[in-house]
């Protein structure tokens, strides 16, 4: 089943080659032998003990003739921050919230699974999405311990949704679903080789999902195609009473992003180039040039320079944002949810009580100064926000696309993967920026394997303004087709040399 699309995947349970429950059994048997066996990779926290006969009741289906969609019977890993209201417990890797059994289905998996995707398991993440302390360690949590990257065992699979960039490209699932508030979409998919997309804010909703900050959040889809990642977006798209940011999506959302898999899609486009966001690094250049020259093959109107002003210009604030959004947004999950623990400050209390098995590695910082927050009414909050949405709307990406009159803006995703560090921590050595403009103005943006250093995978962005999946989905796809880049990974003790 490697490296089989969904598409693939469909043909063949439509010519009886194959059943749902076949390939359901064929990811289990995978993630027992290589997740939790062989090169340990770690990235699947806990599987559905209800997978198979999930799976066997959607095979019924299609032997009476219905098929839901294009997911129908197709196997998919949901990240670990994400609730499902069956047996599996939803953490966000936390030890504090071991024994959380949701009341409910997330909104994004009630569409899930009204699709007829099979719910396989949940993903491992870093914990609290990476915003529990200042020194962090990637694909690290309390309750599941370290993700490791498939490409090199000793090297990170970045965060927070590591598991699931690291599980789709291990293929222990079709596709998997992720959450960003900056990068945790972007970062782990282009650092396991697959596709990421980060919709617009407002796309996909957001309730029940453990949350850092509503301002930024989002759930996407990761798949080692283009196509995947498509087919998987249209499945969660919809309007929630739950979640008031979805509203904006009811005229711009759509439930079906495959009829722009075009592979011409990027002829007479006006990309812009991000120079002062590509870093220096030689390496990454010259990644980052042929994939321009694959561009202007196709046909793209290249814009180079076509710089993003402003692209680091409010880091603090964005944290100072984080910091106040975090308290009030996980107190109010909490309030609801099925945990032990019920505000921000007993997470805080049970962490300290617990900091042999919690606290060994990193603190929670972040925690402690979230916790200080004084409320979104506060004249600091409101005009830190106020500020990073300028920046990076109106006097950031808008001005820049409305200047050189862009379709989307390309730059390096990032940089090969770094050696985990328990005693340090994340040792990120990059100088680009791929993922805060578009990730604080609540923008889209997708990620595509461009290529390698030392056999250890890189990816190149597209993003855009508001509303723009469309786009970024058929620029990203003709980029694809035209370079395959992908390779799996080869579980390789550390990278080549």
């Amino acid at each position: 089943m490697q490296e089989r699309s969904i598409f693939e995947l469909q043909e063949s349970m439509k010519s009886g080659e194959l059943t749902s429950r076949q390939l359901a059994e064929s990811f289990l048997e995978r993630i027992d032998s290589i997740d939790k066996n062989g090169p340990k990779l770690n990235s699947v926290i806990e599987t559905n003990p209800d997978t198979l006969s999930i799976a066997s009741s959607l095979d019924d289906e299609r032997r009476a003739g219905k098929v839901r969609s294009l997911l129908h019977g197709i196997p998919i890993l949901i990240k670990d921050n994400i609730d499902t209201h069956d047996r599996m417990q939803t953490t966000a890797g936390s030890l504090a919230m071991e024994g959380n059994i949701a009341s409910q289905d997330a909104f994004i998996v009630k569409h899930l699974r009204k699709a007829g995707a099979v719910i396989l398991g949940k993903t491992n993440l870093s914990e609290w999405a990476n915003f529990r302390g200042k020194k962090s360690i990637s694909g690290w949590s309390s309750r599941g311990g370290l993700t490791h990257n498939p490409y090199a065992l000793d090297r990170s699979a970045c965060g927070s949704s590591s598991g699931s960039g690291a599980a789709v490209a291990a293929n222990l699932s079709a596709a998997a679903v992720g959450t960003e508030t900056d990068g945790s979409i972007i970062c782990p998919a282009q650092t396991n080789g697959i596709v990421g997309i980060k919709p617009t804010l407002g796309l996909v909703s957001r309730s029940g999902i453990i949350p850092i900050a509503h301002s930024q959040d989002t759930a996407g889809p990761m798949a080692r195609t283009v196509a995947d990642a498509a087919i998987l977006l249209g499945a969660m798209t919809g309007v929630d009473k739950d979640d008031s940011a979805t509203k904006l999506s009811a005229k711009r959302g759509l439930s079906d992003y495959t009829k722009f898999l075009d592979a011409n899609g990027l002829k007479a486009a006006r990309i812009g180039v991000a120079r002062n966001m590509a870093g220096s690094d030689p390496r990454i250049i010259k990644i980052f040039e042929l994939c321009i020259d694959v561009m202007k093959q196709l046909g793209a109107i290249i814009v180079d320079p076509a710089n993003v002003p402003n692209f680091n210009k409010f880091g603090k604030t964005e944290t100072d944002v984080l910091h106040y959004e975090f308290k009030a947004d996980l107190n109010k999950y909490l309030a609801s949810a099925n945990a032990k623990v019920k505000s921000m400050a007993e997470v805080i209390k049970f962490n300290e009580e617990n900091k042999g098995r919690v606290l060994q590695y990193f603190g929670q910082e972040h925690m402690l100064i979230a916790q200080e927050t004084a409320g979104l009414r506060d004249k600091k909050y409101r005009e830190a926000l106020a500020k990073n949405l300028l920046l990076t709307r109106k006097n950031g990406i808008d001005a820049v696309m409305k200047k050189y009159k862009l379709d989307a803006v390309i730059v390096p995703s990032g940089g090969p993967s770094w050696v985990m560090d328990l005693v340090n921590g994340d040792a990120i050595s990059w100088d680009m920026e791929s993922t805060s403009p578009a990730a604080v103005a609540g923008y889209p943006h997708i990620t595509v394997p461009a290529g390698y250093v030392f056999g250890l995978p890189v990816g190149i962005s597209f993003f855009a303004k508001a509303w723009q999946e469309t786009n970024l989905i058929k620029f990203a796809y003709a980029f694809e087709q035209a370079t395959k880049t992908r390779k799996p990974p080869e579980f390789l003790a550390s990278a080549k040399t």
